[in-house]
């Protein structure tokens, strides 16, 4: 069993990573599981994300000063993604999660071989453009992700920033910020679900909540003053930690 001074610094690493390029369940997820390793999962999963939602609004609260963003496209991808999280989270039942990980672990390995041989690639912001089309493709990208992440869930925060600098010119500062407010979004979705049905375990979860904002408002303090080609560093390192564990998870089960 983890102690749990190790499970709030764990805390504290996963904002500080997810603040960046997202993925901090993939760091607070395990730690969670090995400190309590009879809980049920459900409890697991609505502790983690009353602590990570917490962290990733200090993220985009800090964000929104220091980075531009088009609100425009933002907001309503974070409304697109908030419904359609409910669906996906009603679609789990439905969908074996085996069937998810090869597909999922495909579309990583090629994210990751794209963003590496495209060496400019969300290190600088292009001219952008933003009118009825990228509306409805920024509608379209955050219920594709929400759907996803109440479904199923890792490497959300790496999808939505590679879409963002995929189909909207974005860097990758300017994706990171754009995420965290979807992200926000798909989290407060979930606990709809998870603190009404009690899987939520306060006595763990608010110190977590501490240490994941404090560790949210250091990685978002790095990313601003490193810049793009620093998140971009992070983001291709984070994509391997993925493939690692989406393969260590279809070679154990």
């Amino acid at each position: 069993m983890l102690d749990l001074s190790i499970l709030f610094a764990f805390a504290f690493c996963a904002g500080m990573v997810d603040a960046v390029v997202g993925g901090g369940g993939l760091i607070q997820i395990p730690a969670l599981i090995n400190a309590f390793p009879n809980a049920p999962v459900a409890t697991l999963f609505g502790t983690n994300k009353l602590a990570s939602v917490c962290g990733t609004a200090v993220a985009a609260r800090t964000y929104i000063g220091r980075v531009q963003l088009p609100w425009r496209l933002v907001l309503p991808a974070a409304a697109s993604a908030f419904a359609m999280s409910f669906l996906g989270a009603a679609a789990v039942s439905l969908v074996p999660q085996s069937w998810l990980r090869p597909v999922v672990l495909v579309l990583v390995v090629t994210m990751a071989f794209y963003i590496f041989h495209k060496k400019d690639f969300g290190t600088l912001r292009q001219a952008q453009h933003f009118g009825s089309r990228e509306l409805i493709l920024s509608v379209l990208i955050g219920g594709g992700i929400g759907f996803y992440d109440g479904l199923f869930g890792p490497g959300t925060g790496s999808f939505l920033i590679f879409l963002f600098v995929r189909y909207f010119a974005f860097d990758f500062l300017q994706a990171s910020a754009a995420a965290k407010f979807v992200n926000i979004a798909t989290n407060l979705a979930a606990l709809l679900f998870f603190i009404p049905s009690g899987h939520v375990l306060y006595t763990v979860a608010l110190p977590m909540i501490v240490f994941n904002m404090l560790g949210s408002f250091t990685g978002t303090w790095l990313a601003l003053k490193r810049g793009a080609g620093f998140v971009r560093v992070l983001f291709l390192c984070l994509l391997v930690l993925l493939i690692l564990k989406l393969g260590y998870d279809m070679a154990t089960t």
